[in-house]
């Protein structure tokens, strides 16, 4: 048994109570997160939470909430994608942390309701992620943002499109991306390093629920082959953004992370790598039981974007 965190046990000793998720349909499961309870947390203070309708291709708009920090502006940006495995999750489930995460940092965080699976298979939830980006980037003055300091960051889904996006940005010319936050990233569809085995069950997140995820996500097997859908697969890292990757000890998705950043850093990128002991994927957005460890990680995300201010600056 791994080394778990006080406080992981606890999370471990709920999340386990629930019935086989990978069994159940999308919506099934979406229903039984949306009845658990809410437990009341306190709520970093900030100048003001604004939610808003923009454009997401032809005939589509997504929803997007913003978080201005306190003080006077224009602000850095930080544009964040919820996790979820593309099939769950919402603006509701990272609104603790996207708050916490706006407090701390001085920047206004741009949360992004992309659509899910499997109703919006691949690439729709890349496509809409990445409007959105191209939004925050052309509209950043009106937000009293500075669209010359971007960030991309988001948690497992979340942080699997903040890569994307990305390489996108750079196939694409735009916008530009001052650096990404990939918290415990999904990176590879293989799912068989010696992560997936170690805590294939009772951890969480497990190899079947991640197996249901990409099976509602991509429309055909060789999309797991994508580097738009596993960016461990791309030929070519280089010129991406400077990256701080955060993987959770006990948690499948821990070693392609690890292999992610080591790849970002042999193709010439500054990484930061960083395994959170003890912890188990779903920490970062569950600010109930894990107050102490997101701050932390926060802590560690700012100082990281700080270098690479003094980087750029000199």
């Amino acid at each position: 048994m791994a080394n778990l965190d006080p406080r992981a046990k606890v999370y471990l000793e709920r999340i386990n109570q629930l019935p086989p998720l990978h069994k159940l349909e999308p919506q099934a499961v979406r229903d039984i997160f949306a009845q658990i309870p809410t437990v009341e947390v306190e709520l970093a203070p900030l100048a003001k939470v604004e939610d808003k309708l923009i454009p997401a291709g032809a005939d589509a708009e997504i929803n997007i909430r913003m978080y201005t920090p306190e003080g006077q502006g224009p602000f850095p940006l930080f544009v964040y994608y919820h996790g979820g495995g593309w099939v769950i999750g919402d603006l509701e489930t990272v609104d603790a942390s996207c708050r916490m995460l706006a407090h701390l940092s001085g920047r206004i965080v741009v949360s992004v309701d992309y659509r899910l699976a499997p109703e919006h298979k691949f690439p729709v939830p890349v496509a809409d992620s990445y409007a959105a980006l191209k939004w925050v980037s052309e509209n950043a003055s009106s937000i009293n943002g500075s669209a010359s300091d971007l960030v991309v960051g988001g948690d497992s889904a979340g942080g699997n499109l903040s890569t994307v996006l990305s390489l996108l940005a750079k196939h694409q010319n735009g916008p530009a991306i001052k650096a990404q936050v990939l918290i415990y990233p999904v990176t590879d569809m293989r799912f068989d390093s010696p992560s997936y085995m170690e805590f294939q069950e009772g951890f969480g997140l497990n190899r079947d629920l991640m197996l249901w995820f990409s099976n509602h996500y991509i429309n055909h097997e060789y999309d797991k082959g994508n580097p738009y859908v596993a960016p461990l697969s791309a030929r070519d890292l280089s010129n991406l953004p400077p990256a701080i990757v955060i993987t959770a000890e006990c948690d499948v998705l821990r070693d392609e992370g690890i292999a992610y950043a080591e790849r970002l850093k042999n193709a010439g990128v500054k990484v930061e790598a960083v395994c959170e002991k003890g912890l188990v994927h779903g920490y970062f957005t569950n600010m109930s039981v894990f107050p102490e460890q997101i701050k932390a990680t926060i802590s560690r995300i700012t100082e990281f974007l700080y270098t690479i201010d003094q980087i750029v600056t000199k």
